[in-house]
């Protein structure tokens, strides 16, 4: 899995398994990364497509 990070695209991601995957669990959670955590990052599309996404 590869993570997008600074794409303009909007992004959802699950760090544990994507960012942070070659951390353990105990370092995962010392980083401040719990096993229910999602990434939600905003990108430049239009407000109404972001949130029809969503939905």
């Amino acid at each position: 899995m590869l993570a997008n990070v600074a794409d303009a695209k909007s992004l959802v991601i699950y760090p544990a398994s994507t960012t942070h995957s070659q951390l353990s669990e105990e370092e995962q959670l010392a980083a401040g990364v719990s096993p229910d955590q999602i990434r939600l990052s905003i990108g430049i599309e239009d407000a109404e497509d972001i949130i029809a996404d969503l939905d």
